[in-house]
């Protein structure tokens, strides 16, 4: 993180309005966003923002102390990565709308270039428990990262498989990456596992509370972050499906558990599978299609190395 740079698009990220395409505005007027922060009004108007917002803005440059700001994030044991850091995920930044910065809890790794999305229902049945767990643990032993969204169901047993095993998984939440605020609030000893196993991500301050409309754009960085999206159960209206659509919509691929026609959470996966999203009956069918199967190999190498050379 470059905390010069950091606290400035932290700034303008406590600002509401300020979303993915006002961060790209600001950044190509004023070409860093330190110097957008010590624009004056009518400058901030002229990069294309509304009198009220630019105003909103110049109440926020004579409040905020831009440093004890990042002193109290360090505090919760959060990061700042910006979408000018090198270590800024190469997937996400791909997408049309990515996050202009991430609040991170742990640390990205290369291998999770190698990610997948894991999204189903809150209530899945047996059959979606039984197949999401074995899918995501014997992708999490070929060495895929599993992607997911903290929710209960289909989410926190994609992320517990993943962590049983030893392997990495990332969370992206819809609300603050703090302790006091990750939603829902019964994950939150998972949500401290995962850090210390994986990545905590979000895109919104500390501080802040869950509210529905955040949970829509955190699905876009589900799908952003990952080479697939596997739809495990899903009825006709779920979080999981808009997940899917922005994974067609960034040109990733989509991938879908079958189930049973008469069953309302197989809806999701069967109408993809329709529509041409690829039916998943194992994890090798995964792997084949995403060009990843000599990644087994990769994995099962790294994990016959021992750590300490002299125990050879």
């Amino acid at each position: 993180m470059d905390a010069d740079q950091a606290k400035y698009f932290h700034g303008f990220n406590l600002v509401p309005e300020i979303g993915p395409i006002r961060f790209k505005k600001l950044l190509a007027y004023f070409g860093s966003l330190e110097k957008a922060w010590q624009a004056e009004k009518n400058d901030l108007r002229d990069a294309g923002l509304e009198e009220k917002l630019a105003q909103e803005i110049i109440n926020k440059q004579n409040t905020l102390d831009l440093n004890q700001e990042l002193t109290k994030i360090s505090r919760e044991g959060i990061s700042i990565i910006t979408i000018q850091d090198k270590t800024y995920p190469r997937l996400l930044k791909e997408i049309y709308d990515p996050p202009a910065l991430l609040y991170v809890r742990g640390q990205f790794q290369p291998e999770d270039d190698f990610s997948l999305a894991i999204v189903g229902t809150r209530q899945p049945s047996p059959y979606g428990v039984q197949t999401g767990s074995q899918l995501s643990r014997d992708l999490a032993k070929a060495g895929l990262v599993i992607v997911s969204g903290l929710a209960k169901g289909i989410d926190t047993l994609a992320h517990k498989a993943a962590l049983e095993i030893g392997g990495r998984t990332i969370a992206i939440i819809g609300s603050g990456a703090d302790a006091r605020s990750i939603y829902p609030p019964d994950n939150r000893k998972l949500a401290e596992q995962i850090s210390r196993q994986g990545v905590v991500i979000s895109e919104y301050p500390p501080g802040t509370e869950a509210k529905p409309y955040h949970f829509p754009a955190r699905n876009r960085i589900i799908a952003g972050l990952s080479r697939g999206t596997l739809v495990v159960e899903a009825p006709e209206k779920s979080g999981a499906l808009l997940t899917a659509n922005h994974a067609l919509s960034q040109n990733r691929q989509v991938f879908a558990i079958p189930g049973s026609i008469y069953a309302k959470n197989s809806f999701g996966p069967n109408n993809l599978i329709k529509m041409g999203a690829k039916l998943i009956i194992q994890a090798q069918d995964i792997l084949e299609e995403l060009n990843l199967t000599s990644l087994v190999e990769q994995t099962a190498t790294r994990k016959i190395i021992p750590d300490n050379p002299e125990e050879a």
